[in-house]
């Protein structure tokens, strides 16, 4: 019998028009990238299909761009057996940055094990233990840092540009802000690109495991994120500019 797509490849994979351009375009954006800023950028891998496109931009044009992931203690399996995977793959070391162990021992002690269920304050106090503490080690000695943000992604966001200067003077890079989903699927499967088997059980954006499920069709890209909450809150912080994240 035939339940339908078998592969995130199957179902998501299009060529569409002007792909080839944008290809093009974001490989001349990383090179520019790292051009402006030698040895002092970084690609922040969620281990989303999106970061394993730039992963493979950046070891298939042997950019001098670093590879930082951050291990969140929270990740389920099939995602943190990507940071082998890329190693092997590219020959490439990716920088690994895990939560200071008290903290997280502090705050589930505290707030238990579920505590991003009870409020929203206490979901983002866990984002900030396992999420922003490391990322902010990550970008500590990088005057510029690379993400996979998508303008396709959310309404949130809808108006996410190639680069911007952060309140801090750090500049991030957004490349495949234009991409389409379809796009980054073609890709994978041009360049036979290792990804989140995740995405093959309908997750299409991948967080730590207890905020993260599988989407309905017709639900909108990030519903699988932080399900419980409303629309607008949906951000770890990690790509909230200073102000939005004070007005949050």
């Amino acid at each position: 019998m035939n339940f339908g797509p078998s592969s995130a490849i199957d179902l998501y994979a299009r060529k569409t028009e002007g792909f080839e351009q944008r290809v093009a375009d974001t490989l001349a954006q990383l090179q520019q990238a790292a051009a402006e800023h030698p040895g002092q950028i970084v690609l922040a891998n969620s281990l989303g299909a999106e970061d394993m496109v730039l992963t493979d931009l950046i070891a298939r044009h042997q950019l001098p761009i670093a590879l930082g992931t951050l291990q969140t203690g929270a990740l389920n399996p099939e995602t943190t057996a990507l940071i082998p995977a890329i190693e092997q793959r590219y020959g490439l070391k990716v920088e690994v940055y895990e939560p200071q162990h008290e903290a997280v021992v502090h705050f589930v002690k505290t707030h238990g094990d579920k505590a991003m269920y009870q409020s929203l304050a206490l979901r983002k106090s866990c984002c900030q233990v396992r999420k922003m503490e490391p990322l902010s080690r990550m970008l500590a000695s990088r005057s510029a840092w690379v993400t996979g943000l998508r303008r396709e992604q959310s309404a949130n966001r809808g108006a996410v540009p190639h680069s911007e200067v952060e309140a801090n003077g750090r500049t991030k890079f957004n490349p495949l802000a234009d991409w389409t989903w379809a796009d980054i699927w073609h890709y994978i499967d041009t360049h036979n690109v290792p990804y989140n088997a995740l995405h093959d059980q309908f997750m299409p954006s991948i967080g730590c495991a207890p905020c993260t499920r599988s989407i309905a069709v017709g639900e909108p890209f990030r519903a699988g994120r932080w399900w419980w909450e409303d629309e607008a809150a949906k951000e770890c912080g990690l790509h909230v500019k200073a102000a939005d994240a004070v007005a949050a």
